[in-house]
């Protein structure tokens, strides 16, 4: 009996951690209502592609709250094993901007640079693209940047 109780006590801690866990990326992720990421674009084509490209609504996965279209089929099924691989960095906020002045900034989704494995995106509007920025002072703002999405997160 006392098994029984055990297990069902870690039953709902887990099930409350992953409600928590949902409800802090819907309220810091880079998400229009509709809780679509990267407008839309297929995560798992930027690293093997190595380009941006759209994703269709109708090949998607939700992933803890947040949905990610995709191009292929087996894109879905590659980041269905990894999400972790493939979900963009800080949310899906600009990079640079996390790294430069700790603030959430909208992203041009064709604007993005692979590094160490992870995506990261850029805000590339009206004459200033970050990406560029960003190379100028990649280890610097890298560090800041860290340091920054983590504050958001652990703010709940």
């Amino acid at each position: 009996m006392k098994k029984v109780l055990y297990l069902f006590i870690l039953l709902v801690n887990f099930q409350l951690f992953a409600q928590e866990d949902q409800m802090i990326r819907l309220k810091h992720f880079n998400l229009p209502t509709n809780h679509v990421a990267i407008k839309g674009y297929d995560p798992v084509s930027y690293f093997l592609s190595n380009k941006a490209i759209k994703g269709k609504s109708d090949i998607a996965i939700s992933h803890k709250g947040v949905i990610y279209n995709f191009s292929t089929i087996e894109n879905l099924l590659a980041f269905k094993k990894e999400p972790s691989k493939y979900e963009p960095q800080y949310g899906g906020w600009c990079a640079y901007a996390m790294g430069n002045s700790g603030e959430k900034v909208e992203i041009d989704p064709e604007t993005f640079k692979i590094l160490n494995g992870k995506l990261y995106l850029f805000y590339n509007k009206f004459f200033t693209n970050t990406l560029t920025l960003w190379n100028k002072n990649e280890q610097i703002l890298f560090k800041k940047s860290e340091k920054s999405w983590n504050q958001f997160v652990e703010a709940k």
